[in-house]
């Protein structure tokens, strides 16, 4: 399973790639590929298939004996964004000698530090032209060799550095593409370095979501490999473990059905087509209980029926910073999954859905943790509540402890990862 997920975070630096990852991974199992712009009719137990939005969020679904108004259905969910640094429209920016920069801007909240000195590429999708105006074509674009690079600012001209500097994004955070020696480059740089990639014209190129990703591959390490190490654990983790658990889980036929919900945009609120916040999941739901020959009402006793893992990482105690923890609840590395509680209501657990996830694990043999902020210090939120918004479900929000949240290069344990395929696992074969 650790080289399972070591391969999908290499293969889905940013969430167009991800998505992609998953699809073909779903593929394999059986699941066929549903276009929403299509009826959907004759659901069938067992049936299984996947639909995408805006190719950024996915959602697959194996339908179950029971329809969904008769047994709900199990539901989880994670999000396939992370932090990261988009590339402005009219990127390139040129210097002294030639030196050519990139335009970009902040995606979500990275620790801007850890992205200094790295080898960078580019990822994303591409949009073509095409003769119909409202049917473009979309190619995804995966550069694979380190292509860009945000270099520090030598100690001799910053003495301070060690003692916190304070980083501007616009002007600090801009990568170095290259050295310009010809001048048949200078023109629509970018575009030619899109257009090579793709071995397309760039007069046929409309525009693009591109993003910068970190090339260091995962990798595990420690005195018994017990970590993992990777950009984009927080979530892509918590994705692959949700699909390895929907890809084992038996009988082929469930007694209820399982839906795998895989959203963009949590990194920036979920308020889109293709984030938690949008109706899209509510409504396939819908479609899928119309399809079963079930009455408008059966959706609404299935929601009142299910039950929703909003999965996404937590934070794990961090031997040199002990005091950010909370007092009596600071989930430690390799001794399982986390349930996460705020009595703010940022996180979607409460008394009853964490007694049911805490059950869920004891039954498949894993541990769990709980995790709730220090009282001086203030946490992030995540899907669950937002989702709960649109599909008033029950639901409990937990995750795999990580350090270092949010910065280019996480750290796990392989271990958790393990425990949370099984405690997955476990849910959808209820």
């Amino acid at each position: 399973m650790i080289d399972s997920l070591i391969q999908f975070l290499n293969d889905s630096p940013v969430n167009f790639l991800a998505v992609q990852s998953i699809a073909q991974r779903l593929e394999e199992e059986g699941f066929e590929r549903f276009d929403a712009t299509t009826p959907l009719k004759n659901i069938q137990p067992g049936d299984q298939f996947y639909v995408t939005k805006n190719d950024s969020s996915i959602y697959a679904f194996r339908i179950g004996q029971q329809t969904l108004g008769e047994g709900g259905f199990h539901m989880i969910c994670a999000h396939c964004d992370s932090p990261t640094f988009r590339i402005k429209p009219n990127a390139e920016m040129w210097g002294e000698g030639d030196v050519v920069r990139l335009n970009t801007e902040v995606y979500g909240g990275p620790i801007l530090s850890t992205w200094f000195d790295r080898p960078l590429s580019l990822a994303g999708r591409v949009i073509l032209k095409t003769d119909d105006p409202l049917h473009p074509i979309t190619k995804l674009l995966h550069i694979k060799r380190p292509l860009l690079q945000i270099p520090n600012l030598a100690i001799h001209f910053n003495r301070q550095v060690n003692d916190g500097v304070k980083l501007s994004k616009q002007k600090d955070m801009l990568p170095i593409l290259g050295i310009i020696n010809n001048q048949l480059e200078y023109d629509n740089l970018l575009l030619h370095v899109i257009g090579d990639e793709l071995n397309e014209e760039i007069e046929d190129i409309l525009d693009f979501d591109l993003y910068l990703y970190d090339c260091t591959p995962a990798c595990t390490f420690g005195l018994h490999n017990e970590f993992i190490s990777s950009g984009r654990l927080d979530d892509l983790s918590m994705v692959h473990a949700g699909l390895q658990a929907l890809i084992q889980a038996q009988p082929a036929i469930p007694e209820v059905t399982q839906v795998l919900a895989i959203f963009d945009n949590e990194e920036t609120g979920s308020q889109t087509k293709q984030g938690a916040g949008s109706p899209f999941l509510s409504q396939m739901l819908q479609r899928i209980n119309l399809a079963e020959g079930n009455s408008p009402e059966a959706y609404f006793r299935a929601v009142e029926k299910a039950f929703m893992i909003s999965a996404d990482n937590a934070h794990a105690w961090h031997p040199n910073y002990p005091e950010k923890m909370d007092p009596t609840n600071h989930p430690v590395m390799g001794d399982g999954p986390v349930i996460k509680f705020n009595a703010a209501q940022k996180y979607a657990s409460d008394a009853v859905s964490a007694a049911i996830f805490s059950s869920i694990c004891e039954k498949a043999g894993v541990p769990c943790q709980r995790f709730v902020n220090h009282s001086d210090v203030a946490g992030g939120s995540t899907l669950g509540n937002i989702l709960a918004s649109s599909i008033p479900v029950r639901g409990v929000d937990m995750g795999n402890p990580i350090w270092a949240m949010h910065s280019a290069r996480e750290t796990g344990a392989c271990a958790d990862h393990e425990y949370c395929i099984r405690a997955f696992r476990q849910f959808y074969e209820l």
